[in-house]
């Protein structure tokens, strides 16, 4: 039993508990309060208060056989950072009895063959490109399914082959073509249609035209400017990802300080704004234009 107890963190089905020291000591260790069982089914090896990971294998436990965590549970285990999960994910055999736990968050699939589930790794969960896949799926909020699978490209989790894969297995799901779109953002394969549709916004605006990537010469090196209104003294930068390297953002963030100072009016838009918020993005550009003096 120890390597389970260890492997499994002090947390074991009630079957194993039987199997190692058999049902007349583990109804004692039960009734003495020795041992605690959170769910049934499922025992821990001591009575104070669970640790996550302890609480990660009761609810895992708790699940039919064959489930795995999924989702944001599952990449925190292979080293996601910035998306701590709310609960734990599982993933369950399609058509088995879905179990209600407080702090338990159940979807089933029927695609949880060797392609989908690591055969290996514990706690038994999806691989990295799935779990990407069905964290970015179950949630709710556009923006934060795109950071999901945006934060797992940057910080070297998948690749943009493995994350397609795992998406064509995956079938259905919500926020399909804006995955797509974002792991091809982060693959740098579309990096012109940001300010394609940034075009779209302002012809429809009936904005002048710009120049594009106008050289601009600051003391500490050339910059681009995407879009650029001499005359006007405004610009625009277009982001095609979110920076979620906090030396990059900072970085970004001083070269847009310096840009101001020297120069334009700078605004600047996410990728995802310029193609899903293009209302807001065409307000703020109204009223940018409106302050310097232009008329439609």
């Amino acid at each position: 039993m120890s390597d389970e107890l260890e492997t499994q963190c002090g947390v074991l089905t009630t079957a194993q508990a039987l199997q190692h020291v058999g049902e007349k000591r583990l109804r004692a260790k039960v009734r003495n309060r020795l041992w605690q069982q959170p769910y049934r089914g499922v025992v821990v090896t001591h009575n104070g208060p669970l640790t996550p990971e302890q609480a990660t294998w009761a609810h895992l436990l708790a699940c039919p056989p064959g489930s795995v965590l999924g989702g944001l549970s599952a990449l925190e285990q292979d080293g996601l950072t910035g998306f701590p999960p709310d609960a734990t994910y599982a993933v369950i055999p399609d058509h088995a009895r879905r179990p209600e736990r407080d702090g338990l968050v159940v979807h089933s699939s029927v695609y949880l063959d060797e392609r989908d589930v690591h055969p290996l790794r514990t706690p038994p969960r999806t691989r990295t490109p799935r779990s990407i896949v069905d964290a970015a799926s179950w949630s709710e909020a556009p923006r934060r399914a795109r950071a999901i699978v945006l934060a797992s490209a940057q910080q070297g989790l998948v690749r943009t082959r493995e994350l397609r894969d795992a998406l064509t297995r995956r079938g259905t799901c919500r926020h399909r073509a804006l995955i797509v779109e974002s792991y091809l953002d982060a693959a740098g394969g579309i990096q012109s249609l940001p300010e394609r549709d940034f075009d779209a916004i302002r012809g429809r605006l009936r904005l002048p035209e710009p120049t594009r990537q106008r050289r601009v010469r600051r003391k500490d090196g050339k910059y681009y400017l995407d879009v650029a209104w001499d005359e006007y003294e405004l610009a625009i930068e277009i982001h095609g990802i979110p920076h979620m390297r906090v030396l990059q953002w900072d970085a970004d963030l001083l070269r847009a300080n310096e840009i101001v100072i020297g120069g334009p009016k700078l605004l600047i838009f996410s990728s995802y704004a310029v193609r899903h918020e293009c209302e807001v993005v065409a307000d703020q550009l109204r009223r940018l234009f409106a302050n310097a003096g232009w008329h439609a």
